[in-house]
This record gives structure tokens, C-alpha cells and sequence, in this order.
């Protein structure tokens, strides 16, 4: 469960779910809370490497929550490797399995992950006048961050797709 990523670009999703799960509540989404940045691990965070690292003593805003989900919900969309080895390098919280960069995959952040919920459910995500269908396999977690478990990494903003690399070369969004 790693934090944010360097490369970022705003893209507007809608989660399609089944009519069960559109339980989205009608209140914005408000911050859940602070945590202090502490010391990274050299060998876990390395900002050479473009990771985003904490700063030691910084407060970091942590959110239990994601904004509601309509046809218009705007998203920080960012690059994520979903493979062994990868930038991400961790299994996946929905089947505990690593999977590949080829498949159109996404991470949500903790609101819309939604506790497990939205687990192989697909998503759209438009940007750049395209469309592509991707399928939820993780969580990019907001609420918390700055520690070992975390790679010393800020806990997510609360309104992250962390796509794998076809999502990105679908929308046309890497040069």
C-alpha cells in the first residue's frame, strides 16, 4: 500500500457499480485527522527515485472518506506498477496476488475502496477525450502513512486512481 506518485494527471471517473452498492452519501467529504511525518528509511523512501517521502514533523492530513462519486467526480490519476518488483511491490489487498502492468488495473483511495467493496468491481476513468475500463484490485491508503508499513511514504490524497501502466497508455497519458 504505497503513497502518491510523482507523475499525476487529473481525470474524471465514474465507479459502475451494481445497484446495491450505490449507497454514496450526500455530505462532502471532510478530513478525518492529522498524523506527524517521521524520519524516512533511506532504504524504504528514496526522493532521488521520485518517491514522495515524509518530512519529518510535517502534519499530514489523513481522510477516512473520498468525495461522493457522480458522472462528473474529478481524480488525481497516477502511475502505478501492480507488479512483483514494481514501484507499488506489494500484493494487492483484494487477492492478495501481484498483477500485471498490461492489464487495465487500478488502486482506490480509502473511501472509494470502500472497505474491501469495491474489490474486482470496474471503473471508467475518461481523460484526454478516451475511455477505459478498469477494474479495482487495491487500495491507496488515506488514512494512514509516515511509517515502516507504509514506506515512510504521506498517507493518499482522498481522491486517488493509482492506475496501472495500460490505463495510462489508453488514455494516451504517457509521452
Amino acid at each position: 500500500m504505497k503513497g502518491n506518485h510523482s507523475k499525476t494527471h487529473v481525470i474524471v471517473f465514474v465507479i459502475l457499480l451494481f445497484a446495491a452498492c450505490l449507497d454514496v452519501e450526500a455530505h462532502s467529504c471532510r478530513p478525518s485527522g492529522r498524523i506527524r511525518g517521521k524520519k524516512p528509511d533511506p532504504e524504504k523512501c528514496n526522493p532521488e527515485i521520485e518517491s514522495d517521502c515524509c518530512i519529518e514533523g510535517k502534519m499530514y492530513t489523513t481522510y477516512k472518506c473520498s468525495p461522493p462519486v457522480t458522472k462528473h467526480t474529478k481524480a488525481k490519476l497516477t502511475l502505478n506498477s501492480f507488479e512483483k518488483g514494481g514501484d507499488g511491490d506489494s500484493r494487492s489487498v483484494c487477492d492478495n496476488k501481484y498483477h500485471s502492468d498490461d492489464l487495465p488495473i487500478v488502486a482506490l483511495s480509502t473511501g472509494w475502496f470502500n472497505n474491501l467493496k469495491r474489490c474486482f468491481h470496474n471503473i471508467t476513468i475518461t481523460a484526454n477525450g478516451r475511455n477505459v475500463v478498469a477494474m479495482v484490485v487495491d487500495e491507496r491508503d488515506s488514512t494512514m502513512g509516515c511509517d515502516k508499513d507504509h514506506d515512510y511514504h504521506p498517507p493518499c490524497d482522498n481522491n486517488i486512481v493509482d492506475a496501472s501502466r495500460a490505463v495510462w497508455t489508453a488514455l494516451e497519458c504517457l509521452s
